[in-house]
């Protein structure tokens, strides 16, 4: 199996800064594409950005420009660092990454973290 724990979430001020960090471990010979997305109360689960094992990003137009999203390929983690944060930031973050849990396997496998608060209020 393969488990996803974040950390670096909290209570921020509005123009503030955070930054998230997501570390895997477990059956893991390969990770794709890694994540991070959030969910508010009462609205769908969205994508904030994402970067493939190559270093292509994706970032969701509401965020251009004020996070930042990193890999480190060696420690199976990936980073969000977030600036310049608004109260509509407050949202559960979770990671999420596709696994490739071994060499011989012909498919990926798509892995959630349990998410962690981030709560963006004067």
């Amino acid at each position: 199996q393969v488990q996803l724990v974040e950390s670096g979430g909290g209570l921020v001020q509005p123009g503030g800064s955070l930054r998230l960090s997501c570390a895997a471990s477990g059956s893991i010979f390969r990770i794709y594409t890694m994540g991070w997305y959030r969910q508010a109360p009462g609205n769908k689960r969205e994508l904030v950005a994402e970067i493939t094992m190559g270093g292509s990003i994706n970032y969701a137009d509401s965020v251009k420009g004020r996070f930042t999203i990193s890999r480190d390929n060696a420690k199976n983690t990936v980073y969000l660092q977030m600036n310049s944060l608004k109260p509509e930031d407050t949202a559960v973050y979770y990671c999420n990454a596709d696994v490739l849990r071994a060499a011989w396997e012909r498919s990926t496998y798509n892995f959630w973290g349990q998410g962690t608060q981030v709560t963006v209020s004067s």
